[in-house]
């Protein structure tokens, strides 16, 4: 098949000997002279030509990371990332997965046999492997129609890594229920659920791992591991005997502390072994398990090829890091924390690449270098140069395209994004020079011929002996815009309701009878039917027993991390007195808002011109694909511009999710009408951060940028004070200086305003004079419930930045006991690679000792202390030199939560993490992980401390928002009260906080349609008392979680689609409906008809159904006529002042059919109102 950028190669005389070396096996081959985007060019093209898997080995991840994302412009299916594991020797309570993931899906790929690319670090080839065959023996290809034995099939999963749990929401787990077995590889996109006949797979289908619901159904699919390190009850045994003998002999060596240390630890681990749970670590222990282990280099065919990228680089990277691992495993050895044949844990480097015979090896320098480990067998110089940089300078490419053409090159641009590549096609056409867009390799470039297309590269090159050229986006504009990779799926999925997070002894709020505390699902039976009810503790130890059909009006109490509110007492009038004052305040607030909106909208503002060519390019020029929500938030804001009503809108969007240049694109279309924009930011040290970010992005305009903070002298804040009068600075970053009497705009446009909530009430107050009849756009990183954004349509502008960053590297989190090795492996690990390091430690009272702990244990970083309680002034100047890499660790409180943006610190320790709310841990975590490089968090706890049940129950949800990634819905929770308070103000931050979140959106909701005079439907509360069993049993469901969050998908049924949606749902992730779950669905159904006819009573008596109607409405004689014509004599009407019918049903004995029968008739009579 035709592909331009292989085809190029068919007259290369060099490329030709490169594979003539290869196919006659003349190991080693040297290639010098190539550097850049070149090394993927020719990598993919080898791949293609010889068919033969390859490994591409570098000296760094940034490098690494370079090559990979090259190689996904040629082929973005079939390359893989295969990124170092850190080997830990301390225990580990938790750990994410992204890593294991990507090793997984290369070593997966490698073993199928795909003629893949795999792109990695000298590190991670080092690192010892279980043999490769066991890959093999593990791997299952399962098929509907097959035949399983259900107890083989889950110690196959167990022994594969998969870890069992009662319901599959992360990848590396599986769920067994009932005749349904549901798992998640980390190799695959989606995970599966099989559903058994008996032992006979009945059927496989992808399921949705939000909403648990079976998206599609396939015939057959392959099982594969969940882990790196496989054992079987043999592989166990053969491992504890050897740890055992190891032990044994280290122990006699050990004395005191050390020895009753190691003797804990290793009798914990033969534990977990002995009662088969994997542990994290375990990797270090891999030559206790296995008679032989392997490398990467192993795993891959005799035919394939191993290219070294700067072989003396990556030498000497092996080195030290075999070095660094050596001190590493001594200062645990030497305080006996590990076992000495742990250390046998990574692969010799001369060993590696001298003694491999069966592979092809190809050295790839930038320049010719002896080279000692390699005698080449052949060296071949590709006379290649990189492309120089035209920094937006189009009339110089366009001499150089002309230049190109007349000595017959072949020229490829690579424009970034389509848009870009016709704007160049015009420039170029206007020039008098030919070219042509395309949008895929599959065609022939003649000499002479320029072609522009999609996509890019990191770096252009020219390969002079065979005319050929890649310009890139980054010479021509001096940027290079990241393209976005394919889309991953994110299903709809239904809203997780806070009940699947209800737990026994969690507080919950009844709209009619208010908070109490949740007991769990108590089965009664009365009159010899049985049903499960909600049990409620209240106070003076009342019980309420909730029915499951009425679940809907009980929902868990949010009030805010760790608040405990007060439980109200059954029958009393103080809940009635506290929704009554919550509700007024409610309406006050709403009030005010729509006041405060309408003045807005009848006031005269600048109605801003559509965007003009300069904004266009500016917009060009954002090094990075702009996401979804980006693009939608970027054009609200400019619409409102574009009106003559001052803007006033509010901008929500996680920490780095691109909120700054939404705010910058509006800045540069306000200066394009002539208008100043002032940027208004809570901190000094926030100010610096913009004003560096607006000068970097407007270097290439005639934008005049300013800063006015206490970082300029008196001399010049008067400078550019008297300046920005005259209208000599465009654009103003400032703190709460730019709020000063003396401070005057000549004219004022657009105001920004950073985290307005961290704003004093004086300067609130200044604010207010300064944004009249001006557009103001108002940032925050707290984001703002859902609920509360849809209520407020209308009264306040809003736009929500949802969509996370693409390639945001996740940052590797683990959960684990303080542990000062720990602390001095990682932070030195950090300051090899030339980062930086934050040591959260939220003491103020000790954090000096803390700081100089650091020192001792890291005596080669410098290390800083800060926190909230010093001056201002030091704060910041500390803050500074830290920005500055002026010092290597900063031992700080939590003052780093909110704000600064430092791309270089890649690594967080948290002291005390077990005493930090998981909205706060979320948020701190957001401080590290903002560049292209692995970022590591580490969350620690004090060793053999009895944690308190708060602080327990807190570690186990910080394990679960730690291993599931996503699994953060209790810190959004908790974050979106916050923002609901930030939004509302603190006082409606108490009042959510005495009713429960959710009853508060309700009201808000309802109160605000009030005032805008909507219709607010009132709900009749509809009781039903019929003789049918109607509940879950524990043989269905056994979980009671899961059983709660059915149990409210239930009640939350609104329509005849509802019922069948839940009954498809409940059907797919348990199994055939039994009876009683079947009458649970229909009686919630019935309830919905009933409200909707204003039945407030549904029961059985001796002559049938009775359904009694709401006093308060009357009812339609033409109902009576229609109904009675239609049933006769088995409806019988009373319209006295409690009207009611009975109904003479048929099914007796069948409750099933009864209830069936009672759905006929109300949907009849819902008909007869309609017509």
């Amino acid at each position: 098949m035709t592909n331009l950028f292989i085809d190029i190669f068919n007259n290369s005389k060099e490329f030709g000997g490169l594979l003539n070396g290869i196919k006659q096996k003349q190991s080693p081959i040297v290639v010098n002279g190539l550097s850049g985007s070149a090394i993927a060019h020719i990598s993919f093209a080898l791949n293609n030509k010889l068919k033969n898997q390859m490994i591409i080995i570098t000296h760094s991840e940034l490098e690494a990371k370079k090559i990979l994302y090259d190689l996904k412009f040629f082929d973005e299916e079939n390359v893989y990332y295969f990124p170092p594991k850190e080997i830990v020797f301390y225990d580990v309570y938790a750990h994410s997965k992204e890593i294991i993931k990507e090793r997984l899906k290369a070593i997966d790929s490698i073993v199928k046999g795909e003629k893949c690319i795999i792109v990695t670090t000298i590190e991670a080839v080092l690192e010892k492997l279980i043999p490769h065959e066991d890959w093999a023996l593990y791997r299952q290809i399962l098929k509907v129609g097959d035949i399983i034995n259900v107890d083989d099939f889950i110690k196959s999963l167990l022994n594969m890594g998969y870890e069992r749990v009662e319901i599959v929401e992360a990848s590396g787990q599986f769920s067994l229920r009932g005749g349904i077995i549901d798992f998640y590889s980390s190799v695959d996109d989606n995970p599966y659920r099989i559903e058994l006949f008996d032992n006979e797979i009945d059927s496989i289908r992808i399921f949705d791992v939000e909403s648990q619901i079976s998206q599609e159904k396939v015939q057959k699919i392959e099982l594969k591991p969940a882990k790196e390190i496989l054992i079987d009850d043999n592989r166990i045994n053969c491992g504890i005997k050897n740890i055992k003998n190891d032990f044994k002999e280290f122990i006699k060596k050990l004395k005191g502390d050390s020895k009753k240390k190691l003797e804990e630890r290793i009798n914990e681990i033969i534990s977990k072994l002995e009662n088969n749970i994997y542990f994290e670590g375990i990797d270090s222990f891999i030559n206790y398990f296995m008679e032989k282990t392997e490398t990467l280099i192993d795993y891959i065919d005799d035919k394939a090829l191993v290219l070294i990228h700067e072989s003396s680089r990556v030498k000497e990277r092996a080195e030290n890091f075999q070095k660094d691992f050596r001190k590493r495993f001594e200062m645990f050895f030497e305080k006996g924390e590990v076992l000495p044949g742990q250390i046998d844990v990574i692969e010799d480097y001369d060993k590696l690449i001298k003694d491999n015979e069966k592979n092809i090896f190809i050295v790839i320098n930038s320049l010719p270098k002896r080279i000692n480990d390699f005698m080449p067998k052949q060296i071949i110089s590709f006379p290649m140069q990189d492309m120089s940089s035209y920094h937006g300078k189009l009339n110089l490419l366009i001499e150089d395209l002309k230049g190109w053409k007349y000595r017959g090159y072949k020229v490829v641009i690579l424009s970034g994004t389509q848009e870009k590549g016709k704007n160049l096609e015009r420039e170029f056409r206007n020039d008098g020079i030919e070219c042509a867009c395309i949008n895929n390799l599959d065609k022939t470039i003649l000499s002479g011929q320029t072609f522009i297309m999609n996509g890019n590269l990191s770096s252009g090159f020219i390969y002079n002996t065979f005319k050929f050229a890649v310009v890139t986006e980054n010479e021509i504009y001096g940027v290079s815009k990241r393209i976005k990779r394919k889309k991953k799926k994110y299903k709809e999925g239904r809203k997780i309701k806070s009940f699947r997070d209800l737990s026994v002894g969690d507080y919950v709020v009844h709209e009619n009878h208010g908070i109490g505390k949740y007991i769990g699902i108590e089965q009664l039976k009365v009159e010899g039917v049985k049903k499960d009810y909600l049990k409620i503790q209240y106070s003076g130890g009342d019980y309420l027993y909730v029915p499951i059909d009425q679940m809907d009006l009980v929902q868990k109490y949010i009030g805010g991390e760790d608040r405990v509110p007060k439980i109200n007492k059954l029958g009393g009038n103080e809940w009635k007195k506290t929704k009554a004052k919550v509700k007024s305040a409610i309406e006050d607030m709403a009030k005010d808002l729509l006041k405060l909106y309408a003045v807005r909208q009848s006031t005269k503002g600048h109605a801003f011109s559509p965007d003009t060519e300069w904004q266009r390019e500016f917009e060009n020029l954002f090094p990075y694909e702009e996401t979804p929500d980006q693009l939608k938030c970027i054009e609200e804001i400019k619409r409102d511009m574009e009106k003559s009503i001052p803007m006033d809108r509010l901008l929500c969007g996680d920490v780095g999710y691109g909120k700054t240049e939404v705010a910058i694109r509006a800045a540069f279309k306000a200066v394009m009408d002539g208008k100043q924009v002032a940027f208004l930011v809570p901190t000094t040290i926030l100010a610096q951060q913009h004003f560096n970010t607006l000068s970097q992005r407007l270097s290439s305009f005639p934008i005049k940028v300013e800063m006015l903070s206490r970082f300029r002298s008196k001399a010049q804040q008067n400078r550019i004070i008297e300046d920005l009068g005259l209208g000599m600075i465009d654009i103003i970053v400032g703190t709460h200086r730019l709020l000063s009497k003396d401070v005057k705009f000549k004219d004022l446009g657009l105001l920004i305003v950073d985290e307005e909530q961290r704003f004093g009430v004086k300067h609130k107050e200044a604010l207010k004079h300064l944004r009249k009849n001006v557009d103001v756009l108002t940032l925050t990183a707290t984001p703002i419930p859902r609920t509360l954004h849809m209520s407020l349509i209308g009264i306040r502008d809003m736009s929500v930045i949802e969509d996370p960053p693409e390639d945001r590297y996740p940052v590797e989190t683990y959960v684990t006991q303080y542990n000062e090795g720990m602390v001095r492996e990682a932070i030195l690990r950090e300051l090899e690679r030339g980062g930086q390091v934050y040591f959260v430690y939220n003491r103020v009272r000790d954090i000096d000792k803390m700081a100089f702990r650091i020192k001792e244990l890291v005596p080669e970083a410098k290390v800083e202390y800060a926190h909230g309680q010093m001056s201002e002034r030091k704060l910041e100047n500390i803050m500074l030199d830290f920005l500055n890499k002026e010092f290597d660790v900063l031992v700080c409180t939590t003052i780093i939560e909110t704000g600064l943006d430092i791309g270089n610190v890649n690594t967080m320790i948290i002291y005390d993490a077990d005493k930090m709310g998981l909205s706060q841990l979320y948020q701190l975590r957001g401080r590290v992980g903002r560049s292209n490089r692995i970022a590591y968090c580490y969350l620690t706890y004090q060793k053999d401390k009895i944690l308190s049940e708060t602080a327990e129950k807190r570690l186990k949800a910080i394990k679960e928002f730690t291993e599931l990634g996503s699994g953060f819905k209790i810190a959004m929770k908790d974050l979106e009260i916050r923002g609901a308070g930030n939004l509302l103000g603190s006082q409606q931050h108490g009042h959510m906080a005495s009713i429960g979140y959710d009853l508060y959106c309700k009201l808000l909701e309802d109160t605000i349609k009030t005032l805008k005079g909507e219709e607010v439907e009132e709900v009749i509360e509809t009781n039903i008392d019929i003789t049918v069993n109607a509940y879950i049993s524990d043989e269905y469901i056994n979980n009671e979680k899961q059983k709660l969050e059915i149990y409210k998908k239930i009640a939350s049924i609104r329509s005849k689609e509802d019922a069948y949606d839940v009954e498809e749902e409940v059907e797919d992730r348990f199994g055939t409906l039994p009876e009683s779950v079947y009458n649970l669905i229909s009686i919630a159904y019935i309830k919905v008809l009933a409200q909707k006819l204003k039945i407030n009573s549904i029961s059985e008596t001796k002559e049938g159904i009775k359904f009694e109607f709401d006093t308060r409405f009357k009812i339609d004689p033409f109902v009576i006529a229609k109904a009675t014509e239609e049933f006769g004599r088995k409806i019988i009407f009373n319209c006295s002042s409690k009207p009611f019918f009975i109904y003479r049903h048929q099914n007796k004995g069948l409750q099933y059919r009864k209830l069936q029968e009672i759905k006929e008739v109300l949907e009849k009579i819902r008909g007869f109102h309609k017509n």
